[in-house]
């Protein structure tokens, strides 16, 4: 695997192996704390600090799809799942 996150704690580049993708989902999901709700503004702010390709819509998208996050249907709180 290519080195996908840097020594700055940013991940570089999103993978095109699934599995890769699944590591570094997994890796970002360790940046929320499961005691927090979070407003989609907060959980971008979160993911802005940890990724340097300027595409955090991909980010929240993959974290709810792989089930690492969870929201309200109308988007207004997102919380950290136990998986």
């Amino acid at each position: 695997m290519k080195k996908l996150i840097n020594e700055f704690d940013k991940i570089i580049r999103w993978p095109k192996k699934p599995y890769d993708k699944e590591i570094v989902i997994n890796w970002l999901s360790n940046k929320f704390n499961a005691e927090i709700k979070y407003s989609e503004k907060k959980v971008n702010e979160i993911i802005g600090l940890h990724h340097s390709f300027n595409d955090i819509a991909l980010l929240r998208r993959e974290l709810i799809s792989r089930k690492f996050l969870s929201r309200k249907d109308d988007g207004s709180k997102y919380w950290k799942t136990n998986k």
